[in-house]
């Protein structure tokens, strides 16, 4: 059999990647974290959706001159890793495992503070207790629900977004309040330091715009296309956060809720009634549930290609069970889930978080490398775009990676520790190349 029959087959194009990664990013996420950054930002969401916009773009840019250099499917890690250095990118891959650890946490969480909100007499660790159950029942036993109902839920995510649109325009057009004014981008309660404080959280939405970057032994001339359609990813993304924030904005001005962690519940019902509320809730639950069941499977099965590999222990971490499943990973991601009984939304969106601003930087960091490298081999490259752009890109990640909440920095420091010591065991003491950490 000829090696060409083992190649994926490039059939995607531009349309297809944006879609694939606007799908990736679930819209409905910047409403079920709105009250949160809201009340960070004193009533300045949307704001906090710009700046992080921003950031993004930069971080888009940069991760589209690596997909570039190199049009194979890719990573931060990867990236780092042939950019950087081999030790810099096996500590990226560390820190980009922290997100795989805590996202299905901070899902569960999401999903079951709205859940509680609307059935009070159901405590919230029994819907968070429900989530992890489910989805992880079905990720031992190996049923891919979420692939098989992700064009579906995509769409009915679609039609939630579309009505809670019309209806806040039709709320605010018959409110009292001022409408559409500038107050939810600047106003005398708040101000830049609780802007970028938001805007450190409402990163959360973007994670995972990079992800269309797995695609690119699939797509047709990727050194065009790929680069083009990871910055429409982001820039698209972050127009339709702000949009959505504006409008929830308008239709709660100020930043008083009685439960932050649910406070898109209140505006659903404010907007659209009892019927809508039960719709948008519906979306949401829905949202949330395949997402954590995606979120799991994936940090289960890249703890198995860690074990596999000889990163972590291969007797705990690289096992399968008699259903073909990394079934005790899956429970190390249940137990990892319990957290979220004694957390709120926003300090486990900045855990999150950590782990995504390292790896941001540590692209933006890459390219600048690429670029001094690339010089000195006799290559000329632009100079805003290898060098400029990119270092604007670091210097803000890591800005709003200081605005995260001090326990998710306390964490993050400690789990690049706990990396450093894996790290030197694996190398027998800094003296071999680390090994290659599959799919991270």
């Amino acid at each position: 059999m000829s090696e060409e029959s083992f190649q994926l087959k490039r059939t995607l194009k531009t349309k297809a990647l944006v879609l694939f990664g606007l799908a990736y990013l679930t819209p409905m996420v910047v409403l079920s974290i709105f009250g949160v950054i809201s009340v960070a930002t004193h009533g300045a969401a949307p704001a906090a959706y710009l700046v992080a916009m921003i950031a993004m773009l930069f971080t888009a840019h940069s991760y589209g001159r690596m997909a570039k250099a190199y049009p194979v499917s890719g990573s931060a890690y990867t990236y780092v890793r042939k950019t950087i250095q081999p030790h810099a990118g096996f500590m990226v891959g560390w820190a980009v495992l922290l997100d795989y650890l805590f996202l299905p946490m901070v899902i569960w969480l999401i999903g079951a503070s709205y859940l509680g909100a609307q059935f009070p007499a159901v405590p919230k660790p029994v819907w968070i207790l429900l989530f992890i159950a489910l989805t992880s029942v079905l990720n031992i036993v190996g049923i891919q629900v979420a692939e098989r109902a992700n064009t579906l839920l995509m769409a009915f995510q679609g039609l939630v977004i579309f009505f809670f649109a019309v209806l806040s325009i039709r709320f605010i057009l018959h409110s009292d309040a001022t409408a559409f004014s500038l107050d939810p981008f600047i106003n005398d309660q708040s101000g830049p330091g609780y802007i970028v404080a938001g805007a450190a959280i409402a990163a959360y939405s973007f994670l995972g715009f990079d992800a269309v970057t797995t695609l690119t032994e699939e797509t047709i001339e990727p050194e065009k296309r790929m680069p083009r359609a990871i910055f429409l990813i982001a820039l698209i993304g972050g127009l339709i956060f702000i949009a959505l924030a504006y409008l929830a904005q308008l239709v709660h001005p100020g930043f008083s809720f009685q439960d932050p962690d649910s406070a898109a519940m209140d505006l659903a019902l404010n907007i659209g009634g009892t019927a809508f509320g039960a719709v948008f809730l519906a979306g949401l639950v829905l949202a949330q549930f395949a997402s954590g069941i995606a979120a799991q499977a994936s940090a289960s099965r890249l703890l198995y290609a860690m074990g596999r590999d000889g990163v972590l222990p291969k007797a705990v971490f690289g096992r399968l069970s008699r259903f073909s499943t990394p079934a005790v990973n899956v429970l190390i991601s249940a137990a990892v889930g319990l957290i979220a009984i004694v957390m709120s939304v926003s300090t486990s969106t900045s855990f999150v978080n950590f782990g995504g601003f390292v790896a941001f930087a540590s692209v933006n960091l890459g390219v600048i490398f690429y670029f001094f490298r690339q010089r000195g081999q006799g290559t000329t490259l632009n100079v805003f775009s290898y060098a400029i752009a990119p270092a604007i890109g670091a210097v803000v990640c890591i800005g709003l990676l200081t605005q995260l909440d001090i326990h998710a920095k306390t964490i993050g420091v400690i789990w690049l520790g706990i990396g450093v010591a894996v790290l030197a065991v694996v190398t027998k003491g800094f003296k071999r190349q680390p090994p290659e950490m599959s799919e991270v």
